[in-house]
């Protein structure tokens, strides 16, 4: 075992598939600068080449465009978007043709590629270089979508989606690249494998979330912890194809659910959450209304003490939880 932040993780993941499938390629923008990547990509284009780590024009469209186009022709790429917000520019590559191809040709052939978007988002930002569009995407069918909210999970996730024969969106927030934890040594991953778990066992409410919000979500567990209140935090880890019996089986027990997103309330991730459980979970089980927590419904502020009230906290979720208790 050794120590592991989830940004050199992420280098981790990437170098063990280039070095395991040499048709594995990245290919993106900024992959040469630590500005655009942080230290997630650090020195692999020394190590293995700028012709398998291709640094390219700003052009989002023409450069998913190409990596579906090779995917089809048998490489695997990894597409790297530094701002999941201008990803949207590559929409059509995204939802038109990775996702349905292996619908449309019957199986025979499939693009297989990751996409992988960055969510960078805080430091005033402002609204065009804030969102985590994670929800859009989950939406798609034939896009398997994943969220990692630890160090070994974003490693992992990223071996299980460059081996996959599926297109995958691979999502990773640079709030979580400071997460470290001990991770066993690197191995080959299913990508079938990665359903949700829990990150903290409790009795008396069940909090569900994916990423960052899971950080949040423990953080709040821990305060709580001192008012006598127990939550179990389930980590949901793949958004889609979505599995929700790990979250129902904990309602069941807990009585009480509330979900964690960091997208917005309408059409949110968090919604899908609820609804799982409205649909699965007898009422008879509930002690209360199901609840979530997302992002106010406005575009994210250019100004820190706004930043302040916009974005979730660990001591909003806990005072959320005491309420539901009442």
């Amino acid at each position: 075992m050794t120590r592991l932040a989830y940004g050199d993780a992420i280098r981790e993941g990437f170098e063990y598939a280039m070095r395991r499938d040499p048709k594995c390629f990245a290919i993106g923008q900024g992959l040469w600068s630590p500005w655009y990547v942080g230290n997630s990509m650090k020195d692999l284009d020394k190590k293995f080449g700028k012709e398998r780590v291709i640094d390219t024009p700003v052009s989002e469209l023409a450069t998913t465009g190409a990596a579906v186009g090779a995917a089809l022709n048998g490489y695997h790429p990894i597409v790297v978007h530094p701002r999941m917000d201008f990803m949207i520019l590559a929409a059509d590559q995204i939802v038109n043709q990775a996702a349905k191809w292996r619908h449309m040709l019957g199986g025979r052939v499939s693009p297989t590629v990751t996409i992988r978007g960055i969510v960078n988002r805080g430091g005033e930002q402002g609204a065009q270089h804030s969102q985590a569009l994670h929800s859009w995407y989950a939406h798609v069918p034939g896009l398997r979508v994943l969220m990692p909210a630890t160090a070994a999970d974003a490693r992992d996730m990223l071996i299980a989606a460059a081996q996959s024969p599926d297109p995958v969106m691979y999502i990773d927030d640079r709030w979580c690249y400071d997460l470290a934890e001990e991770v066993a040594p690197a191995a080959d991953v299913d990508i079938r494998s990665i359903k949700p778990v829990i990150r903290r066992e409790g009795s008396d409410l069940t909090i569900a979330a994916a990423s960052y919000s899971v950080a949040l979500s423990l953080a709040a567990a821990e305060l709580l912890e001192k008012d006598g209140v127990a939550c179990e935090v389930i980590d949901v880890r793949a958004l889609n194809p979505f599995d929700p019996a790990l979250i129902r089986e904990s309602v069941e027990r807990t009585g009480r659910f509330l979900a964690v997103d960091g997208g917005w309330s309408t059409c949110g991730f968090a919604a899908e959450l609820v609804a799982s459980v409205a649909e699965g979970v007898s009422p008879a089980k509930l002690k209360g209304a199901p609840a979530r927590i997302t992002l106010p419904d406005a575009p994210a502020p250019t100004s820190a003490p706004l930043e302040k009230a916009y974005y979730p906290t660990a001591e909003l979720i806990a005072e959320r939880v005491r309420q539901m208790g009442r």
